[in-house]
């Protein structure tokens, strides 16, 4: 195949290496197509800034965000994938072979897998920063559970904001939602479900300051945006729920996006709008979100590919 660094061709090229990328690498290479992952110089997706991962199945006793990524990688070179540890800096999708292109080379495929992934949006503080994985998450599914009968806080307003406040009611001793504003901006029914939860405070007209804490969260720093008064809460959890932003960045008017700008899919399939392109993992999947789902989606994107492939003559 001649593929390394440089660049080079396959039959299949997947860009992004959290749980979608890999496990479509795993499907592909055991199918013989000697799939090419663009990796990205930090590869692993958001499991690498997950500490403990408690819900994937098969690790009873838990694992690490990074130790289950190497895991991954691991089992998809095993099978016969190449991994290119850089960034995309440019991906084409005007014609066949699709090209990605790296700071050290050109890399093209007979069909693409998107596996980009999605990031989460941030307050932008240092000591937010600081505190991830040490009390700050994105994710009340993935690490609601490590702060049993602790107070917790929310940051957000919208839907997904009440789903972490009301889940996070089945562990914590009191959840407190920070909204900027001193309305919701939740649908009506997911407002009522958290406005009737007697663990759930509000804390109106307010944002985060500062995370507190040393090694781990203590509180936050609150302040009136209507007031300027400042206070402080205690909580030794914070989740921040301000939304997702899909990382579509490269492929702007090249395939359909959605509203929120996640890569559209035909139907249960992963087939996006140009024909030879696929997408899985949180890059097209503005729901779940969670490592198993996207592992999930990577094979079907590469059961997917291999049948594309095959019709179109190319495996």
């Amino acid at each position: 195949m001649g593929v390394d660094a440089s660049g080079g061709h396959t039959r299949v090229l997947i860009v992004g290496s959290g749980p979608a990328g890999y496990t479509a690498a795993v499907y592909a290479a055991r199918a013989g197509l000697e799939p090419v992952v663009i990796a990205g110089l930090v590869s692993g997706g958001q499991l690498m800034i997950t500490t403990d991962v408690e819900n994937y199945p098969g690790f009873p006793e838990g694992i690490t965000g990074p130790d289950v990524m190497e895991r991954f990688q691991k089992q998809a070179e095993r099978f016969g994938t190449t991994v290119i540890a850089e960034d995309a800096t440019e991906i084409d999708l005007s014609k066949r072979p699709f090209r990605v292109r790296t700071d050290s080379g050109v890399f093209t495929g007979d069909c693409l897998i998107l596996a980009t992934g999605a990031s989460a949006r941030w307050m932008g503080l240092e000591s937010e920063e600081r505190l991830q994985n040490r009390g700050v998450s994105a994710c009340a599914t993935c690490d609601g559970a490590l702060f049993r009968d602790k107070p917790m806080a929310v940051v957000g307003g919208g839907d997904t904001a009440m789903e972490e406040a009301l889940f996070l009611t089945r562990f914590a001793t009191r959840v407190t939602v920070v909204h900027r504003r001193g309305e919701l901006r939740a649908s009506k029914i997911m407002q009522q479900r958290a406005l009737d939860s007697e663990k759930i405070d509000f804390a109106w007209n307010s944002v985060v300051e500062e995370v507190l804490g040393d090694d781990s969260v203590s509180g936050v720093t609150l302040r009136n945006v209507l007031t300027g008064d400042r206070s402080e809460l205690a909580v030794e959890a914070v989740f921040v729920a301000i939304g997702h932003q899909p990382n579509t960045e490269l492929l702007a008017g090249q395939l359909d996006l959605d509203e929120a700008g996640y890569i559209a899919t035909d139907g249960t399939s992963t087939r996006t709008s140009v024909e030879g392109v696929f997408a899985c993992g949180d890059v097209m999947d503005p729901v779940y979100r969670q490592a198993v789902t996207a592992a999930g989606s990577g094979c079907m994107s590469a059961i997917d590919a291999e049948r594309w492939l095959a019709e179109a003559g190319v495996a």
